[in-house]
């Protein structure tokens, strides 16, 4: 399955559209992150701590994302987009695109051998 940013998948034509479909979860931290997390935080720099959680929501969010379109027969999702937010001392991420079914365009024919 193709999941692509953009609204067309090059070298493909998309034949039905299928629907918006998404996939979301609410994170938060367990105390041994976020306690170090909260010391890292005093010297600047990259927190490995939320990082590691929201890598691992965006590859759940995706995997979630791609089932929704799995089921309503799709075989790509173009115009995927992420979304976050948060909700006290959580964070909501979500991933949305368009279910679409693609096929390949014919290839071009070779011009007439003179």
């Amino acid at each position: 399955m193709f999941i692509v940013t953009t609204n067309d998948v090059p070298g493909y034509r998309i034949t039905q559209v299928l629907g918006e479909v998404m996939g979301l979860t609410v994170r938060s931290t367990d105390f041994g992150q976020g306690f170090t997390a909260g010391f890292r935080s005093l010297g600047g720099g990259e927190i490995p701590e939320y990082t590691q959680v929201m890598y691992e929501a965006r590859q759940v969010v995706m995997g979630r994302m791609w089932d929704q379109a799995v089921q309503r027969g799709a075989n790509a999702i173009v115009a995927m987009r992420f979304d976050a937010g948060s909700i006290a001392n959580f964070t909501e991420i979500c991933a949305y695109g368009t279910a679409v079914v693609v096929e390949p365009l014919a290839p071009a024919s070779p011009p007439p051998a003179a």
